[in-house]
């Protein structure tokens, strides 16, 4: 195992790197721009370096720099977490340059599949159906308007690079493309620096459910179940929970020998995941492949009981994976609500800013994943991602009261949250009776629209600082719809059993 790595990025993916490599007896160094000096991932760490000003490009994708700060803190290996510079092949390679253990796939395997479109021509090759588009990466508006009309409106515009929901635009008609191909290269090329997009055919009412695989450096490749992504604004998830309502042990055995066959073809190591459509009929189709670690893996670690950022550590050491597919077990549900920085009340615009007050909540099987504190800076630069928010339960309808209750706990002041957005998504009877497509949030919620809640005022924050300090229950809000109104969920109760373990 390595004695230092380097976490090449910042929030709460690089704070649970730093747990998960100071469980396992590693030391870590850290990076940050000058506008995370004071950020919790650089408090944890156990060395932190500057790396420039707070624009992405002038500090968290400039590979040279990372590289040399690697260098001469004397780390062994780099773990890139998730966006940024996670599924750039050249980071990789100037990591192996430099004597350094890139934590993730080989480069070879990123350019086969780390590239949308080159993935989409290996799952084509290894027999799994893909969504209906262009093979390479469009370069003209030209070429993007004779590829749509082929593929019939509406069509997807897609980043040939990256993930989040990024460089990603829906066109309905042809008089809007050219403006949605320009805002997706722009949007592409800032996030990845990468603009390439190609197209995709648009499948109405798809699920986005998602196979976690790991594979070692010695042939052996297996998945650990499923993830259904399919609660999406503008194309990013905000919920996500394992498993899916919609997959049964069947579907499961299918969509899992897929993923393993395509990274296998690719010579595929360490963590990775393989995106799928699920259309109604139960047709799957590929859609992309993350070489990295997922925003969402906590739900598949709380059901398998697989720590999979120790298994990332694990497998770019060379170890071997130790346990076949048979041996893989998946217990009871889990559930994760991102919290961002966002005002759901006036469409989820930004709210950045200082975080005044802060409490989390707890009990058992409340995993809260946070990259902010009290006190601490959201910053606009970035994305505005503060926590995750993860639950466990015996089964759906425990998760989901668990979810419920840990959410009315979870405070927030100074700035917006989504957190009132979660709520509502709680109570709503389509999230409760697994009726999930992409465009949930958009049926349900208009989009996040017409949510109707209300965002805390100062004097309600005020007050909240107050409890917090008081340890007192904070004052609820007003209901301003049925949103907020009460919940049968709340009346729920089933007694839990303790969570997996491996």
């Amino acid at each position: 195992m390595f004695g230092k790595v380097l976490i090449a990025n910042r929030g709460e993916i690089a704070v649970r790197v730093i747990r998960a490599c100071r469980d396992a007896g590693i030391r870590t160094v850290v990076v940050f721009s000058d506008a995370d000096r004071e950020a919790l991932h650089v408090r944890l760490a156990d060395e932190a370096h500057p790396i420039g000003p707070p624009a992405p490009s002038e500090s968290y994708l400039v590979i040279d720099r990372l590289v040399d700060v690697a260098r001469r803190a004397g780390a062994d290996a780099v773990h890139p977490g998730y966006g940024f510079l996670s599924e750039n092949a050249r980071f990789a390679e100037a990591c192996q340059a430099a004597g350094l253990v890139f934590i993730g796939p080989p480069p070879s395997a990123i350019a086969r599949v780390g590239h949308k479109t080159v993935a989409r021509r290996a799952a084509m090759d290894a027999g799994v159906p893909v969504v209906p588009g262009t093979v390479d990466p469009v370069s003209s508006d030209d070429e993007a308007r004779r590829a749509a009309l082929d593929l019939g409106f509406p069509v997807l515009v897609k980043a040939a690079r990256g993930g989040g929901g990024k460089g990603m635009r829906v066109v309905a008609t042809p008089g809007e493309l050219a403006s949605a191909m320009r805002l997706a290269r722009s949007e592409a090329a800032s996030a990845f620096g990468d603009g390439a997009v190609y197209l995709e055919k648009v499948i109405g009412e798809p699920r986005h459910v998602e196979i976690q695989i790991l594979a070692d450096a010695h042939g052996q490749v297996l998945h650990l179940g499923e993830r259904e992504c399919s609660i999406q604004r503008r194309h990013q998830k905000v919920i996500e929970e394992s498993p899916s309502t919609a997959v049964d042990a069947v579907l499961r055995a299918d969509m899992g020998a897929a993923a393993c066959r395509l990274m296998a073809s690719a010579g595929y190591q360490n963590a990775g995941t393989v995106e799928f459509l699920l259309a109604p009929d139960r047709r799957f189709y590929f859609l992309e492949v993350n070489t990295r670690l997922q925003v969402e893996h906590p739900v598949t670690e709380l059901v398998t009981g697989v720590d999979l950022v120790r298994e990332q550590l694990r497998l770019a050491a060379g170890e071997r994976l130790g346990y076949a597919q048979s041996e893989v077990r998946s217990r009871g549900w889990a559930i994760e609500c991102r919290i961002s920085a966002e005002d759901p009340a006036t469409g989820f615009t930004p709210s950045p800013g200082r975080v005044t007050a802060w409490r989390s909540p707890g009990g058992p099987w409340v995993r809260v994943d946070a990259g902010v504190y009290e006190g601490g800076e959201v910053s606009l630069h970035y994305d505005p991602l503060m926590a995750k928010l993860i639950v466990w339960g015996g089964d759906r309808d425990e998760a989901v009261h668990r979810m419920s209750r840990a959410l009315a706990e979870f405070t927030v002041a100074g700035v917006k949250t989504t957190i009132p957005f979660h709520r509502a998504v709680m109570r709503h009877q389509d999230f409760l009776a697994g009726r999930l497509s992409t465009t949930f949030v958009e049926r349900a919620f208009g989009g996040g629209r017409a949510l109707g809640v209300p965002s805390p005022g100062r004097a309600q924050a005020a007050a909240v600082a107050v409890a917090l300090r008081s340890h007192a229950p904070p004052p609820a809000a007003a209901p301003s719809s049925a949103l907020d109104g009460p919940s049968r969920w709340t009346l729920a109760s089933r007694p839990g059993s303790g969570p997996p373990r491996r």
